[in-house]
């Protein structure tokens, strides 16, 4: 409608999810999501970058316990000693997309959006891993900034794991 003003592109709420895509084409890398917390915005924000489809393959929302298990393949131990918000399940959420979907890059993010805290876990506990052909990073989130801020903050920390790939 005339006068309206556009809403911003999810490119231009992410900005590096812009410079992630150039260095994984400049590498000739693919990257793979799997995402808890963050329930599909890392691949929207991935995917919001013209040309993406050269580097992204997929992701799986891997709300679900039964889903980081059997499609990511995620310990069951693990999950039930640790809880699914921990650095070693980011961890193993990461290598399952890479190594289940076929990427030189996978990434993982599980945690507490919020409002509120989950399992004894308070809201704003995230963990985002990568796993690359440089190797593997964990980076731990604090503090409740409100359930669309802790998902976009997650968001960022990805992208940002990806632009410091080594």
């Amino acid at each position: 409608m005339a006068g309206e003003e556009s809403a911003p592109r999810l490119a231009e709420l992410f900005p590096d999810s812009v410079v992630a895509g150039e260095l994984l084409r400049s590498r000739g890398w693919t990257v793979a999501v799997a995402e808890s917390c963050t329930g599909g915005l890392l691949g929207a924000a991935l995917t919001a970058v013209p040309g993406s489809s050269v580097y992204v393959l997929g992701g799986v929302i891997a709300y679900d316990n039964a889903v980081k298990e059997h499609l990511l393949g995620v310990d069951a131990r693990l999950l039930e000693q640790q809880g699914a918000v921990s650095e070693d399940v980011a961890a193993a959420m990461a290598r399952g997309a890479q190594e289940r979907l076929g990427a030189d890059v996978g990434l993982g993010i599980t945690g507490v959006a919020g409002p509120g805290a989950e399992g004894g876990k308070p809201a704003g506990l995230v963990f985002v891993a990568i796993t690359s052909p440089g190797g593997g990073r964990v980076v731990r989130l604090e503090g409740d900034r409100g359930r669309d801020r802790n998902r976009a903050n997650a968001v960022v920390a990805a992208l940002r794991l990806v632009v410091e790939a080594p």
